[in-house]
């Protein structure tokens, strides 16, 4: 195990045993949080009775096509953009202020145009998540060596070809960060519009057991959330990780 490793562990560890703390002291009170073994404890005895199974795959399933939708999207504008340079400086203004948006206002308007189903859900976090993908695509994109950009057209390599076999592989480590983004603002988006105005999935649960002081419900499904973004995200750093260790770049 790595140091780097050794400290993340060790502060959040860390973390978890002062919430521990104040939570069994008092400090917070059991109306506000249960201690954080009680939560992990209910979260065990949910997933073992199946609880919330339709909601959690429900709420997966959107997620996962906002970030493959967002992500394919993303690459390709970005690509596209990255070989347009006057096209790419008249939106840098939007993408620098891209998030600045509220995003989640236009979730009536969704509503309006695609109904109460899950369309609006995966919209949000769709436009939450395509922005960051476009962006680091750019900025990958932008440190491919013009050696490699001159031996494609030199082997006459078309724009697709030369995106495909040289710079896209090139500024991999980027695009894995790209998707790293994209599931984040994924998650972000479609829960986030689940706890606002849905009918179903974990966001909703979630929103339901908050206003009915259920907090055997909402922190467990909190916590999974959590512990699944997390799963995600490091099954990506790793890939990441391995990509640059074969470059010599680690």
């Amino acid at each position: 195990m790595s140091r780097l490793r050794l400290y993340q562990i060790t502060v959040v560890a860390g973390f978890i045993l002062l919430l521990e703390a104040l939570c069994l002291s008092g400090v917070i009170d059991k109306i506000t949080m249960p201690a954080p073994h009680i939560i992990l404890r209910d979260l065990f005895l949910m997933l073992l009775a199946g609880r919330y199974f339709d909601e959690i795959g429900k709420s997966l399933v959107n997620v996962l096509v906002a970030f493959a939708s967002a992500y394919l999207v993303g690459v390709i504008i970005g690509t596209i953009l990255h070989g347009h340079k006057t096209t790419r400086e008249i939106l840098d203004p939007l993408f620098a202020t891209y998030y600045a948006i509220p995003v989640f206002a236009f979730y009536p308007l969704f509503i309006v145009m695609f109904g109460l189903g899950d369309g609006p859900q995966v919209l949000i976090g769709f436009m939450l998540a395509v922005v960051a993908v476009i962006m680091t695509t750019l900025n990958g994109l932008d440190r491919v060596s013009p050696v490699l950009k001159k031996t494609a057209r030199v082997s006459g390599l078309n724009a697709l070809q030369t995106a495909r076999h040289i710079t896209l592989p090139f500024c991999a480590p980027y695009l894995l960060t790209a998707a790293k983004l994209a599931l984040a603002y994924a998650f972000i988006g479609v829960i986030g519009s689940e706890f606002i105005m849905a009918r179903s999935g974990m966001g909703y649960e979630i929103s339901y057991a908050y206003t009915n002081f259920d907090n055997a419900t909402m922190y467990p499904l909190i916590l999974l959330i959590l512990l699944l973004s997390i799963a995600a995200n490091s099954l990506l750093s790793r890939w990441e990780r391995m990509l640059l260790v074969r470059r010599g770049q680690a």
